[in-house]
């Protein structure tokens, strides 16, 4: 008996992705002033209003609202129509310096030894369903909607799209987990209203919505499915059958949307930021978080480590959880699942159980939060890219920005003279660089 699973994912215009974003990139605008900030910044989104809270301990300036207003354009909300746009929305800040009882137990005189930013538990997920190590449902969900913020960006086709979309994909799998076919996919985006009614009647009202309806639903069967399903691998192209479902705007029209259609907040897409519901969270969100709240950091390590477990041939599906006390680098815990796809084997030709794998991979894998940060190269600025379609399966990349020089006292408003060039790369705990390590300290050939 098949059974059926869904994720789902949000454009960068959804209005928890816009406050996601906003969070991130104040994020990095402190971290480029000064590696060393501590950030924990909450934004709200509404009509007409971003609202910036949090703590922050910096030795730098950030325009805030500048970096806010910023971020609302880019994603594209730059039309008054919209109620909400970039150049005239307000923003509020209520930013205020970080708790020195939080700082007592993260900052160490030894820096290996600084502790968690909090307790809690953190998970890493991988398979072997999309080349990037992650589940069809929620790599699929993530290129529809990616597909169609850059088919709204080029302005040829589908000229009536708004910024905020979302996704959901069900798939299809063998009792035995094989991915067996689509099942069905649903497509909500904001639209103008391109089709005017001929007159205020109810009727006529319904009319005009079943047309724009209808022109989205083709559009999206037409243009964007197979811009999607051409960057799918082969075997993943073959899933799609005729008879997979389509839903598209199923309430009939989806003209207000955005923070004027729904308050934004940040951290409430925690599961389209990590798989889309396959493996496990541990609850914490990611973004206006700085390295060293291990809710961020060590998620990101826990999948470095199961991506690199996959790919080294240890096992074919993974899930780890690491835990913190607050102020302790050491982990309090760490735990694997291999579902029974363990293919690693002792001396003696038996294969390993998922507790001996947990304590060989814990000895080549350093999990204290300073090594964490250090190796992953996390005090960068590098979280505004990962504040929408999903921090986990992205491509990792380098880019040359503009920073703080090292050892300086941060920059004032304005001063230019302590800045510098620097390549950082982004995406670092998807890197396949512990292949090796994993292969090695595993005695696999």
């Amino acid at each position: 008996m098949s059974y059926l699973f869904t994720s789902e994912s949000v454009s960068e215009g959804h209005p928890d992705k816009v406050a996601d974003q906003i969070s991130d990139a104040l994020l990095d605008a402190f971290l480029t002033v000064d590696s060393e900030s501590k950030v924990a910044c909450e934004t709200l989104v509404t009509t007409g209003l971003v609202v910036l809270a949090g703590e922050v301990r910096t030795e730098g300036y950030v325009d805030v609202q500048e970096v806010a207003r910023r971020v609302v354009n880019r994603i594209g909300y730059n039309k008054a129509e919209y109620m909400f746009d970039g150049n005239s929305c307000g923003v509020i800040s209520s930013i205020h310096e970080q708790s020195p009882d939080i700082r007592q137990g993260v900052v160490r005189e030894n820096p290996e030894e600084q502790g968690a930013g909090d307790q809690g538990m953190m998970f890493g997920y991988a398979c072997r369903e999309m080349d990037n190590f992650m589940p069809i449902p929620i790599e699929i969900a993530h290129m529809l909607v990616q597909e169609l913020a850059a088919i709204r960006r080029e302005g040829k086709q589908m000229t009536y799209l708004r910024p905020d979309s979302k996704s959901q994909v069900t798939v299809e799998y063998e009792d035995d987990g094989t991915p067996k076919r689509i099942d069905t996919i649903v497509v909500s985006t904001q639209h103008d209203e391109f089709i005017k009614p001929e007159n205020n009647s109810a009727e006529a009202i319904k009319k005009a919505h079943q047309q724009m309806q209808n022109i989205i639903t083709n559009d999206v069967r037409n243009i964007l499915l197979p811009r999607v399903i051409k960057a799918l691998p082969n075997r993943v192209q073959q899933l799609f059958n005729d008879d997979f479902k389509l839903f598209v705007n199923p309430t009939g029209v989806f003209i207000i949307g955005g923070p004027h259609g729904d308050t934004g907040l940040t951290g409430r897409k925690i599961i389209v930021d990590t798989y889309g519901g396959r493996g496990a969270h541990g609850g914490g969100a990611f973004s206006g978080k700085d390295p060293s709240k291990v809710d961020r950091s060590a998620a990101y390590a826990m999948r470095h480590i199961a991506k690199n477990m996959v790919a080294a041939g240890i096992c074919d599906e993974v899930l780890v959880q690491v835990a913190y006390a607050i102020g302790v680098a050491k982990p309090v815990g760490f735990y694997v699942n291999t579902f029974g796809t363990a293919k690693v084997k002792d001396n003696n030709g038996n294969i390993l159980s998922d507790g001996e794998i947990a304590k060989v991979v814990q000895s080549v894998y350093d999990m204290r939060p300073y090594y964490i940060i250090k190796n992953l190269g996390l005090k960068n600025p590098i979280y505004e890219p990962t504040a929408a379609y999903g921090h986990f399966g992205r491509d990792p990349y380098k880019k040359i920005v503009e920073i703080s020089k090292p050892n300086g006292n941060g920059i004032e408003k304005n001063n230019c003279s302590n800045k510098e060039m620097k390549e950082i790369e982004f995406f670092t705990w998807e890197k396949l660089d512990y292949v090796d390590i994993f292969k090695k300290a595993f005695q696999i050939a």
